[in-house]
């Protein structure tokens, strides 16, 4: 009697079916959304998904990375003021982050229609307006919103650009003479 509690029973193999559900799509592990590069994908303590991801589309090899968890809200694009992360720092931090997370997977974010990110980017460019003087703004700087957006860096100058067209007053807009390279400044606010 005391022998079948130790007798291997071999049970059969999880079919295919069993394996699809146990899986959860809804909470990244397979989801790239548009306009960003998923590198990397973790899964921290309680299986939710730490994205490693770029919006940049050049092949240089000065391509940033960012980092963020989709069970808890935490998103890094930078380890100090002037230091971006490359794939290899941005792994580390990934993965450092994913070994002590225990958020649990949250469903990923639903795509919004056109006229929210409108308005976010509107928003963005606004809050970078100072009293005191124009500021230089980056498309790189949404990188943390990215996943949010989840728009293409194509769709995103379109919509500064309009906004430039409608607003010159908040948003300018310089084309380089020498190569294809715009740069986006936010004007200063109007003295009260």
């Amino acid at each position: 009697m005391a022998l079948t509690f130790f007798i291997r029973r071999s049970e059969p193999a999880p079919t295919e079916e069993v394996l699809d559900l146990a899986r959860w799509p809804e909470t990244g592990e397979s989801w790239t959304p548009e306009g960003v590069t998923v590198a990397e994908r973790y899964h921290n303590l309680a299986g939710a998904v730490v994205l490693v991801y770029t919006a940049d589309t050049s092949t240089s090899p000065g391509t940033y990375y960012a980092v963020a968890c989709l069970g808890c809200h935490y998103a890094t694009r930078q380890d100090s003021m002037y230091s971006r992360y490359t794939l290899t720092a941005a792994a580390k931090v990934a993965n450092t982050h994913a070994s002590s997370c225990r958020a649990l997977p949250r469903t990923i974010p639903a795509r919004p229609d056109d006229d929210t990110v409108r308005e976010r980017l509107h928003s963005w460019v606004r809050e970078n307006r100072r009293q005191d003087e124009g500021v230089q703004i980056w498309i790189r700087d949404l990188d943390l919103m990215r996943l949010t957006l989840q728009r293409t860096t194509k769709w995103i100058e379109a919509v500064l650009h309009q906004l430039a067209e409608d607003q010159p007053d908040v948003l300018w807009i310089a084309h380089s003479q020498y190569s294809d390279a715009v740069a986006y400044s936010a004007r200063q606010l109007p003295e009260a």
